[in-house]
């Protein structure tokens, strides 16, 4: 696999020249995760951030009663790692899956650290990317509480359709804090009116 998605990726979110692009891809490494298997275990310490060419994963959790909770999906063209863990070196409360068959580029935080000190624009990149998902983060923070799960559910539909074809109906009503029973009344009125 070449690394063309990746370079392509970080030169839509900062001007670089080729060189420098080549020069940040030559520390990433190719990687795989076959259907089911994990990015990261809860119980563990993420070490690595991984940039997502191909394929679905999904983040989840445990609720006090023992009950999965989506948190995150992460569709292609996306970067994956989980940032408490990552940033702090502590133990992950949080699961990363993939739900197909993936293919991507990884690196350490210590490879990762080495190119924001060395790399002006791979600092920028980084950058970037915090505020970026920092974003979402907090704009989903705010739905949970100050949008309903129909209008939760429209927002979904309409920004991230893909979830519906990779994820099951169960993870996405985990996602979305409403029962799976909830969930099928609103794909019910929203098929209505279509």
């Amino acid at each position: 696999m070449n690394k063309k998605p990746l370079t392509d990726f970080i030169e839509k979110t900062i001007p670089a020249s080729n060189e420098t692009l080549t020069a940040i891809a030559a520390h990433f490494e190719e990687k795989t995760f076959p259907k089911n298997d994990y990015f990261l275990k809860e119980g563990n310490v993420s070490n690595n951030y991984f940039f997502l060419a191909d394929g679905f994963m999904r983040a989840f959790t445990f609720d006090t009663d023992g009950n999965e909770v989506t948190t995150y999906f992460y569709p292609k063209n996306r970067v994956v790692f989980e940032a408490a863990s990552f940033f702090m070196h502590t133990v992950s409360t949080e699961n990363i899956q993939a739900l197909t068959d993936c293919t991507g580029y990884i690196i350490t935080f210590e490879k990762l650290n080495m190119l924001f000190h060395s790399i002006p624009e791979f600092r920028e990149f980084g950058r970037a990317m915090l505020v970026k998902e920092f974003v979402v983060f907090k704009q989903r923070t705010l739905a949970m509480i100050n949008k309903s799960a129909e209008e939760r559910y429209e927002n979904l539909i309409s920004s991230e359709k893909e979830i519906f074809k990779y994820a099951q109906l169960k993870y996405i009503a985990s996602y979305l804090g409403i029962t799976d029973t909830s969930l099928s009344r609103i794909r019910r009125e929203f098929s209505k009116k279509e």
